[in-house]
């Protein structure tokens, strides 16, 4: 595909077509890197996926265990602590909107409780296998997860990657079933923490400070050290609705953006939702030509 030349300072990033998945610009879209929080994504369609074919409930409550506080080096924005309660929905607002740590290992410890686990894995263990079973199954053949939260590994051990294009997979594909644009389009929700005997109300505030510029609706934001600033973002306009005698066609249009190794996620993802609007518009007038060689 064609670069960008002088647009931003990105490692790798892509711009699609949420319908056809046509790519319609990219830099190194299947360059392995760390992709921080973004990880969170794929930990909240196993649970999403759980909650749907297992005819799992979201209502029901999860406990903070002790590993979550340990495992993730005191980062954990909320003020979680062991023994604290709450339900699988608010920790997956928790997760995809504060991004916070805690949560994650706390919603993949339950639900790697529930899922099948033929290999005897520790629960956390099992549902990061299923988040890389979720995976290969959408063909993100360049990418491995290691932990539900993307937090950076020590030094020497081995480090979690995806690309740009594997990202633009699993959003797609969480796109195309309910519940992930909801969340992911919220700018604040009210959690509840059961701490004891006390019911704590908490106002979480969206990370992604894109949403509502320029029709942007999702989808989450991610950073560490090694991964610098991330973002992966979804925009979408009107439908477009054409009249052919008695038939009325109807397109969706939405893009996905996904940014990796950026500096600046806010400045850089806008741009590249502007430019990939711009794209966009000169497609749909040649007809929206799409042919696998250039689809994901």
């Amino acid at each position: 595909m064609a670069m960008m030349v002088g647009v931003l300072n990105a490692e790798s990033s892509i711009i699609v077509d949420n319908q056809t998945g046509r790519v319609l610009e990219d830099i190194g879209e299947n360059r392995k890197l760390p992709t921080a929080s973004l990880t969170k994504l794929a930990l909240a369609m196993v649970t999403i996926d759980w909650s749907q074919i297992k005819k799992g409930n979201l209502d029901e409550t999860a406990i903070v265990p002790e590993q979550a506080i340990t495992s993730t080096g005191g980062i954990n924005p909320l003020g979680l602590q062991a023994g604290d309660v709450l339900t699988l929905r608010d920790l997956l607002y928790c997760c995809l909107l504060a991004s916070d740590n805690v949560a994650a290992v706390t919603l993949a410890d339950h639900i790697g409780r529930n899922l099948p686990n033929p290999t005897g894995l520790d629960p956390v263990g099992n549902t990061v296998a299923n988040m890389n079973a979720l995976a290969r199954q959408l063909g993100m053949r360049h990418t491995l997860f290691l932990n539900p939260h993307g937090l950076d590994t020590p030094e020497g051990q081995a480090r979690p990657y995806s690309t740009a294009a594997d990202l633009a997979r699993l959003t797609r594909y969480g796109y195309s079933k309910s519940g992930l644009a909801f969340y992911v389009s919220q700018t604040s929700r009210e959690i509840h923490i059961q701490r004891g005997a006390t019911n704590l109300a908490f106002q979480i505030t969206n990370t992604n400070k894109l949403l509502g510029t320029d029709h942007i609706d999702g989808v989450k934001t991610g950073r560490t050290s090694s991964a610098g600033d991330c973002i992966i973002l979804t925009s979408e306009h009107t439908p477009d609705v054409v009249h052919q005698g008695d038939t009325i066609l109807t397109t969706p249009r939405r893009i996905i953006v996904v940014l990796l190794g950026g500096t600046n996620r806010e400045q850089e993802g806008l741009g590249l939702i502007q430019h990939g609007w711009a794209l966009y518009n000169d497609w749909a007038v040649k007809g929206r030509p799409a042919k696998s060689s250039n689809c994901l």
